[in-house]
């Protein structure tokens, strides 16, 4: 099943509230996904020379502080580290996973039900320009923490999904061969990895997701994060549920319309079913 939302904005307003929002549309899917739950927000970009790490302890009494300047969220914290340094200080502690890296994201998931993670991540006091958010109901790997959504495989870029892909284990080994590391069997990995190899390669976010049209097989809606923007995606098929919705404060995409009920304006709103096999991507400006 599983439930997706996704949010743009377009006025301060809407940035100041990002996290609230996305969280008021997340527990309305909690019932999509009761697994699991996570969300990635873009906000302020660290300095230059640095990234923004989000990692995530199992370790409830974690000493943040060994880090640095963290910013603890349950958990999770974001720390952000001199790029020359930074290998050397994650490599000494091996029981923190990576969960996102980049310049603006952060990202924060869990093994909770959604309800719960919204309250416990305190997502109405962060702020940002724009996010996704995933409610998970487990199909195909474990129910951990490391197999929730969001995933992220690099730099600033982070994926959601709802569907099933029947040819990821044939494009992992793939992908692999290009030098792309998985820590999961969740094929939403896969996706997001494939992904990532193709920015990498020079295709821009539409191509890249067109040609998602041609290298994947399987039903799925797709939501994708960059440091610029997000964009959606379904099959060719399009048997998996999703609606849009845009304003003038704010764009927002979710499984269900009654996550995008809940956003201000919503009753004004322009709403539509993204149509199958089509990309849509909105961007701001490139950060500097």
């Amino acid at each position: 099943m599983c439930g997706i939302v996704g949010l743009f904005a377009k006025s301060p307003d809407v940035e100041e509230r990002l996290g609230a929002h996305l969280g008021s549309m997340l527990a309305q899917m909690a019932d999509r996904g009761p697994d699991s739950a996570g969300i990635a927000l873009y906000r302020e970009p660290a300095p230059e020379g640095t990234t923004k790490y989000s990692l995530f302890s199992p370790d409830p009494d974690e000493d943040w502080a060994a880090l640095g300047d963290a910013e603890v969220h349950a958990s999770h914290a974001v720390v952000v580290l001199d790029d020359a340094d930074a290998e050397a200080l994650l490599a000494g502690r091996p029981h923190l996973q990576v969960v996102s890296a980049g310049r603006r994201i952060e990202m924060f998931k869990e093994a909770i039900d959604p309800r719960e993670f919204v309250a416990r991540f305190e997502l109405d006091r962060l702020a940002g320009s724009h996010g996704l958010g995933h409610t998970r109901m487990a199909t195909e790997s474990k129910v951990t923490t490391a197999g929730a959504h969001p995933f992220s495989t690099g730099l600033d870029l982070c994926l959601v999904h709802n569907g099933s892909l029947s040819n990821h284990n044939r494009l992992r080994q793939r992908l692999r061969r290009e030098g792309i590391a998985f820590r999961t069997e969740n094929d939403t990995e896969v996706a997001a990895g494939y992904l990532t190899w193709r920015l990498r390669e020079g295709d821009t976010l539409q191509a890249a997701l067109e040609r998602c049209l041609d290298d994947l097989d399987g039903f799925y809606t797709f939501a994708v994060g960059t440091a610029d923007g997000f964009a959606v995606l379904r099959d060719p098929i399009a048997c998996k549920p999703a609606v849009m919705a845009e304003t003038d404060e704010w764009v927002a995409m979710a499984s269900e319309y009654r996550a995008i009920a809940v956003l201000p304006g919503a009753a004004q709103a322009r709403v539509w079913e993204p149509e199958p096999a089509r990309v849509y991507v909105w961007e701001r400006e490139p950060v500097a």
